[in-house]
């Protein structure tokens, strides 16, 4: 045996320890160096995690305002419940194109209510009402005048 001996080895220790093994200080840099490890693995994780877990909810924003509700409540409910059948409804429901059904139903209900009103109260939707004038005279122009002489 050598009488030289690596500073902080115990005496008897070979020389060719690995350098994950603890001096005789009792510090432990592996240890360390896994725990920051780990602690940035899992929050990277952690991060994926929520960035995957909020892509129904970004993808349901070009959507619609009624699509984007539904997709929110859905994904909410997988992320307290952990069932990943939530999420991919959300997720179906972004990624499809509802037809809007609103729109016209609501013209439609529009005109109906229109056609409702008595004839008196209609106005003429082609005829402004600052033109209202013009166009009744334009009206009685066009009308040929009575025949005199058949009313004696």
């Amino acid at each position: 045996m050598s009488t030289e001996s690596a500073a902080g080895l115990h005496p008897l220790a070979p020389s060719h320890l690995p350098s994950f093994i603890s001096d005789a200080t009792g510090a432990d840099p592996m240890m360390t160096n896994v725990a920051i490890f780990v602690v940035v693995v899992v929050f990277l994780a952690v991060t994926f995690f929520l960035h995957l877990h909020s892509l129904p909810e970004k993808l349901a924003h070009q959507v619609g305002a009624n699509q984007l509700q539904i997709v929110g409540v859905l994904a909410l409910i997988a992320l307290f419940t952990h069932n990943n059948l939530y999420w991919v409804a959300a997720l179906m429901i972004a990624l499809i194109q509802i037809p809007d059904y609103e729109t016209p139903l609501g013209r439609i209900a529009a005109a109906l209510e229109a056609l409702k009103q008595s004839p008196s109260d209609r106005r003429s939707p082609a005829v402004p009402d600052d033109n209202a004038s013009v166009a009744a005279e334009a009206i009685e122009v066009d009308r040929p005048a009575p025949n005199k002489e058949a009313e004696a």
